[in-house]
């Protein structure tokens, strides 16, 4: 499976419906910002510590204008590498007042399996190019790492239960539809501490790794960082979950952090 897909598979091939992540501009992270997680494994009702994974932003340029780089990396625990190692990477350069993506590159290094993709997307022309071809986007297209960034700056306070908040990204010389739904606010307590959170779930395309469906759950910070603090989904053998277990450079107090575990 791929190591960090846990994080990116909001597939569907519904239709739109009335909320979506067009024209959102960044108030939610500065340059800098590192958040570090912990991903769990579980297929005998006991949760193993099976790898990391961090999520970073950095200033860059693009074609001689400003950009972010926004980079996700995930790696197996170094005791399990003997079974199966893993070291990938996701990459996306975005325009810093869109959010929209200018280039997306994804390595994979996952056992003998070895893979590199990059696209590069030109918005006004509503196109996305690879190696093999050019492919036809849409209006307001992400990748699936510009695609979380952009939901961190969607403003829920207006939400009610199970609304749904819609999104293109293009991935594999495919373009998909997707949503997150709301299901509201809550207070959990996660590996790190007790946060008041808003509870979220992405609908999943059924696949190798997933049963799809909207079974994967996301717990964000309710606070304007929206850093995701807890994933959990079900897989086809066992289950995952992922615990944010540190954070560097965030824009804001983390005012939803109600106390932390141990304290």
């Amino acid at each position: 499976m791929h190591f960090l897909f846990l994080f990116f598979s909001f597939f569907t091939f519904l239709p739109p419906q009335d909320k979506g992540l067009c024209n959102v501009s960044n108030n939610a992270f500065n340059i800098g910002e590192k958040i570090t997680y912990t991903i769990y494994y579980n297929v005998i009702g006991l949760y193993v510590n099976a790898g990391e994974a961090s999520f970073t932003i950095r200033s860059s340029s693009w074609k001689d204008t400003d950009a972010f780089t926004f980079t996700a990396t995930g790696r197996s625990n170094a005791k399990y590498d003997w079974i199966f190692k893993v070291r990938d990477k996701y990459e996306s350069i975005v325009d810093p007042k869109t959010l929209l993506p200018h280039q997306f590159t994804r390595q994979i290094n996952e056992g003998s399996f070895h893979k590199k993709e990059v696209a590069r997307f030109n918005q006004q022309a509503k196109t996305a190019t690879t190696e093999e071809d050019v492919f036809k986007t849409t209006e307001c297209t992400y990748d699936v790492v510009s695609a979380i960034y952009a939901a961190r700056n969607f403003n829920y306070s207006n939400s009610i239960i199970n609304d749904k908040i819609n999104f293109n990204f293009f991935l594999d010389k495919s373009l998909y539809p997707s949503y997150f739904k709301f299901l509201g606010k809550e207070i959990i307590t996660t590996k790190y501490g007790k946060f008041k959170v808003i509870k979220l779930a992405p609908l999943l395309l059924k696949g190798s790794m997933f049963e799809g469906g909207e079974k994967m759950t996301i717990w964000v910070t309710d606070d304007e960082n929206h850093i995701p603090v807890r994933i959990e989904t079900p897989i086809i053998v066992g289950s995952i979950k992922v615990d944010m277990v540190g954070y560097e450079n965030i824009r804001y107090p983390l005012t939803s952090l109600i106390e932390l575990v141990g304290n």
